[in-house]
C-alpha cells in the first residue's frame, strides 16, 4: 500500500538524519565539556579569590625551599603526579565518555518519543481524513503537503475502486435476476410441448417432428442459460495460473477457424485469415485459445449475416499483434469503454440470444494482461476491431 511506502521512505530518511545528528552531537558534547572545564577553572580561580588554586596547591603539590643559581633562597611548589593521575583520568573519562554518552542517550530517547508522537499524530490525521468527508486542507497542515497529496490520491483511488465494485456487483445481481427469470420461459415451453406429445400419442408425424424441434431449441436455450450461471460461479472461484510453453500461433489460428466452421456456416459468415506461418509466442496455450474463442464468439454474435470476419496476425518490434475485425452495428463509445468490465453486456434486452454472462471479454483481458500483453477495442462506421498484442517468444 502507498501508506506503507510513505512510512518506509520517511523512516529511512529519519534514520539517516538521526545518524548524522548523533555524530554531530558527539563532537558538540566534547567541545562543550572542554569549555565547561575551562569555565569552571576560571570561575573558581578568579571569582573565589584563588580558592581553586590554593586547594590544588595543598592537595597536588609539595612545597620546599631551594637555592637558585644566584644563591637566593626560593619557595618552590612541585606537582605530585601520582596524586594528579586519578583526577585527570576522571575528568577525561567524564568529558569523553560519560557526558557525551549521556547526552546521546538522552537525545536518542527524546527523538524516539518525538517520532512515536509524530507517527501517532500522522496516523490520527490519516484516519480522520480517510473516514470523513473532509477537505485535505482541513486535516493536514502545510508541512505535510507531500503526505497529504499522496493520501488524497490514495483516497481517490479507493473511492473509484469501491464505485467500480458496486457497479460490478449491481450488474452481476441484475444479470442473475434476468437469467433466473429467463430460465422459466424455455422450461415452461419444454414442459408444455412434452405434455402435448405425451397426451396425444396419435399426433401426425409432421406436427410431432415440429414440436420435438421446438422443444430441442428451447432445451438448448435452457442449457445456455444454465452454463451462464456456471460461468459466473467459475469466474468468482478461479485463480488463473499460467503454464507457458512455445505456441505455434499460425497453427492455433487455423485450428480455431476450423472449429468455428459450423457456427460460421449457420450464421452465414466466413473467416479470412492473414498470418505468416512462422509466428511463435510463449504462452499458456489453453488460456490463449480461450481468449481467441471469446473474441471470435463475440465477433460472430454481433456480425451482420453473410459478412466476412478478418483475422490478422502481424509481427511488430518485440511483439505480435492479432486483430479480429467484423462488420456489424457500431458500438457506442460509452459502451466500448466498459466492454472489458465484468458482467457487462452489449445487449440490454434480456431476451437477446447474443448476450452471454458478460464475462468472456473480461476473462480475455485478464489472461492477456497476465501474459504481459494488451487488448483493445475500436468501433466506427459499422466496423469493430479487437486487437491483442502479445510479447514475442521469451523462454
Amino acid at each position: 500500500m502507498k501508506s506503507q511506502s510513505i512510512l518506509r521512505q520517511s523512516g529511512g530518511a529519519d534514520t539517516k538524519l538521526r545518524t548524522k545528528s548523533k555524530k554531530r552531537l558527539l563532537f558538540v558534547c566534547l567541545g562543550v565539556g572542554f569549555l565547561v572545564c575551562v569555565l569552571l577553572f576560571w570561575v573558581a580561580d578568579n571569582v573565589f579569590n584563588g580558592f581553586f588554586r590554593e586547594w590544588f596547591t595543598d592537595i597536588f603539590t609539595i612545597s620546599e625551599w631551594m637555592i637558585d643559581k644566584q644563591g637566593n633562597s626560593i619557595y618552590v611548589h612541585n606537582l605530585m603526579w601520582y596524586k594528579l593521575r586519578t583526577p585527570i583520568f576522571l575528568i577525561v573519562f567524564v568529558n569523553v565518555v560519560v557526558w557525551p554518552v549521556g547526552i546521546v542517550f538522552a537525545s536518542h530517547f527524546y527523538a524516539q518519543k518525538k517520532v512515536r508522537s509524530s507517527i501517532s499524530w500522522t496516523s490520527d490525521m490519516i484516519q480522520r481524513y480517510m473516514q470523513n468527508d473532509l477537505e485535505i486542507s482541513q486535516v493536514f497542515p502545510k508541512e505535510y503537503s507531500e503526505v497529504s497529496a499522496q493520501m488524497a490520491q490514495l483516497k481517490s483511488d479507493m473511492q473509484r475502486n469501491e464505485q467500480i465494485l458496486r457497479e460490478e456487483a449491481s450488474r452481476k445481481n441484475d444479470l442473475i435476476t434476468y437469467l433466473a427469470h429467463d430460465l422459466k420461459t424455455p422450461l415452461t415451453s419444454i414442459i408444455g410441448y412434452l405434455s402435448l406429445l405425451d397426451e396425444l400419442p396419435e399426433m401426425p408425424m409432421e406436427q410431432k417432428a415440429k414440436y420435438v424441434g421446438i422443444t430441442l431449441d428451447k432445451a438448448k436455450r435452457l442449457e445456455k442459460l444454465i452454463n451462464e450461471f456456471f460461468e459466473i460461479t467459475r469466474y468468482n472461484l478461479q485463480q488463473i495460473v499460467l503454464e507457458k510453453e512455445t505456441v505455434d500461433l499460425y497453427y492455433m489460428l487455423v485450428q480455431m477457424t476450423d472449429e468455428f466452421y459450423p457456427i460460421l456456416e449457420a450464421h452465414g459468415n466466413h473467416i479470412m485469415l492473414e498470418a505468416d506461418e512462422d509466428m511463435i509466442v510463449y504462452a499458456d496455450v489453453m488460456r490463449l485459445a480461450r481468449v481467441f474463442n471469446n473474441i471470435l464468439k463475440n465477433a460472430i454474435s454481433y456480425s451482420y449475416p453473410a459478412t466476412e470476419i478478418k483475422v490478422r496476425a502481424v509481427k511488430r518490434k518485440g511483439s505480435v499483434s492479432i486483430s479480429f475485425e467484423n462488420k456489424g452495428k457500431t458500438i457506442p463509445k460509452h459502451k466500448l469503454e466498459a466492454i472489458f468490465e465484468k458482467f457487462f453486456r452489449l445487449d440490454d434486452a434480456r431476451a437477446s440470444n447474443t448476450g452471454g454472462a458478460g464475462l468472456g471479454l473480461a476473462i480475455a483481458k485478464e489472461i492477456v494482461t497476465l501474459h504481459g500483453g494488451e487488448i483493445t477495442a475500436e468501433s466506427e462506421d459499422g466496423c469493430t476491431v479487437f486487437k491483442v498484442n502479445l510479447p514475442v517468444l521469451q523462454v
